[in-house]
C-alpha cells in the first residue's frame, strides 16, 4: 500500500459470535447524572451497538430500570412488593424508548417489545416477530423483563437469550470484568479472566442473580462481562479482541 493510500478495511475483525443480547443497567443511562436518563450517555451506547451491528452482529437488548425506579427499593419503602415490582417494569419501557429514539438517531432500524402490553406505545413480547426483526438487522430491546414480579431484568435477559438462540449475552458494566470485590472500593481486587458458572456461585461473585446464571448454565449461554464505559468496547468483545471476564462451563 502506498503512503497515500487509504486503509478501507473493517475497523476489527468479522464479529466471533453472530447474535447476542446485550443487558445493560438503568443505571448505565444516567451518565455523571443521578437519577433519570443522559442523552449524550445514551447516544455514546447507541452508537456501539450501531458500529457491533455494522460488523455484521444480530443484536437483541434488555435495559433495567433502576435509574428511574427499582422495585425492591420500592417495597422497603412500603409499597406492596409486587405493584413496586410492576412500576420497576414500566421504567425499563421508558429506557427502551430512549435507546429506541438513540439507535433510530444513527440511523438503525430498532423496535421495542414488551413483556406488558402496550400497543399505544409499543409491540408486544412475541418471540418469533423478535427473530424476524433481528433476522432483517432490526435491533430488537426487550422490555418490562419477564412481565412477572419477583423477577429481575438479569433474569429476564437470560430468560430472553435462551428464547432468541444467542450465542453469548454480554453483561455491561462500569469495570471491565469480575472482580473478587468491588475494584473502586476495594484496591487489592483480583479480576478474573474466566469463570465457571458454578465459581460465580460459589463464591457470590454477585455478576448476575442466581437465576439468571443458572437458566445461562442450562442453555449453555456463555456470559461476557465487560466495561460500558470504554467507546468501541463492544465490538471489540464481539471480535474476540476485547477485554471482558466470559462465564461459561469448564
Amino acid at each position: 500500500m502506498s503512503a497515500t493510500a487509504k486503509d478501507t478495511g473493517p475497523k476489527y475483525a468479522g464479529p466471533k459470535y453472530k447474535r447476542v443480547l446485550l443487558k445493560i443497567s438503568g443505571e448505565a443511562l444516567m451518565g455523571p447524572a443521578h437519577y433519570g436518563i443522559d442523552i449524550a450517555t445514551v447516544d455514546r451506547i447507541a452508537a456501539d451497538v450501531k458500529e457491533a451491528a455494522d460488523a455484521g452482529t444480530q443484536i437483541c437488548m434488555v435495559v433495567g430500570g433502576g435509574n428511574i425506579f427499582r422495585g425492591l427499593a420500592g417495597a422497603a419503602k412500603g409499597i406492596e412488593r409486587a405493584t413496586a415490582d410492576y412500576m420497576g417494569m414500566l421504567a425499563t419501557v421508558m429506557n427502551a424508548l430512549a435507546l429506541q429514539a438513540a439507535l433510530e438517531r444513527t440511523g438503525l432500524a430498532c423496535r421495542v417489545q414488551s413483556a406488558i402490553a402496550m400497543n399505544n406505545v409499543c409491540e408486544p413480547y412475541i418471540r418469533r416477530r423478535a427473530m424476524r426483526h433481528m433476522e432483517k438487522g432490526r435491533v430488537v430491546i426487550f422490555a418490562a423483563g419477564t412481565g412477572n414480579p419477583f423477577f429481575t431484568t438479569d433474569t429476564a435477559a437470560a430468560l430472553r437469550a435462551a428464547e432468541m438462540g444467542v450465542e453469548a449475552m454480554l453483561k455491561a458494566t462500569q469495570v471491565d470484568g469480575v472482580y473478587s470485590a468491588d475494584p473502586k472500593k476495594v484496591a487489592d481486587a483480583v479480576r478474573f479472566d474466566s469463570l465457571s458458572y458454578h465459581e460465580v456461585l460459589a463464591k457470590d461473585l454477585q455478576v448476575m442473580d442466581a437465576s439468571a446464571i443458572s437458566v445461562s448454565r442450562e442453555n449453555r449461554i456463555p456470559i461476557l462481562v465487560f466495561s460500558l464505559a470504554e467507546t468501541g468496547g463492544l465490538a471489540k468483545v464481539l471480535a474476540g479482541e476485547g477485554r471482558a471476564t466470559i462465564i461459561e462451563e469448564k
